[in-house]
């Protein structure tokens, strides 16, 4: 997966902040257009979205709907629209940061860092009575270690990251296993089965993690 997708339509911007960004240690993608930033993304997910606002095809504001239909990737809007309602429609439809060009390129990676470390500050993630520690990448049920594979562990974290959303399945295992793994997709439905044979009470009536028919899974938890 991506660390960072740049949406922008400004290939000297763009050529510019990817610089910054990969001397930052990050490893960055771009796309000059909607259309091309939908493809990417669905493809090969990213763990951050920088996006212009107006682009080719479609803009940045479908975009945003479109991630956040899927995923609560963390999403840092780019714009010239400097109005206040322009800001407020991109926050309350679920970007997490808007900043106006033309911006400071150290104002925006320490931006990026903020985004980043919010999304990191905690060593463990909890739901419930599941916990788990993203340190040791083990995964409790309670005071009980459920044991679990690496994939095991990277799909629940996903699913757990994005209590809530729906994610297609094919974003599912591009994000845990790559778009280029040579794995069958139905290794998804497998691992599925696992952890719910690992987590749930009832694992043929499961309440933590749902199927939902024709677009993927959602993971639900146990307040």
């Amino acid at each position: 997966m991506t660390d960072i997708l740049i949406v922008e339509d400004n290939k000297q911007l763009s050529d510019v902040l990817t610089d910054f960004l990969r001397n930052e240690g990050y490893s960055v993608s771009v796309a000059s257009d909607g259309n091309k930033a939908l493809e990417l993304y669905e493809r090969y997910g990213a763990r951050l979205l920088i996006l212009d606002i107006m682009l080719p095809g479609v803009d940045g504001m479908y975009i945003l709907d479109k991630v956040r239909r899927a995923s609560n990737t963390p999403v840092l809007m780019v714009s010239a629209k400097s109005g206040k309602n322009d800001k407020l429609d991109a926050i309350i439809s679920g970007a997490d940061d808007y900043i106006e060009k033309p911006y400071d390129i150290d104002i925006l990676i320490a931006k990026i860092k903020g985004i980043f470390k919010r999304r990191l500050a905690t060593d463990q993630m909890t739901d419930g009575d599941i916990t788990l520690d993203l340190i040791s990448e083990k995964i409790y049920k309670g005071d009980k270690e459920i044991s679990c594979t690496a994939k095991e562990f990277e799909l629940l974290k996903l699913l757990m990251e994005n209590k809530g959303h729906t994610l297609q399945k094919q974003y599912i295992f591009d994000t845990v296993w790559g778009s280029d793994s040579e794995s069958e997709s139905q290794t998804l439905t497998v691992h599925i089965k696992w952890l719910r044979e690992k987590l749930e009470d009832n694992p043929k009536e499961p309440k933590r993690i749902l199927t939902v028919w024709g677009k993927g899974y959602r993971y639900e938890g146990i307040d």
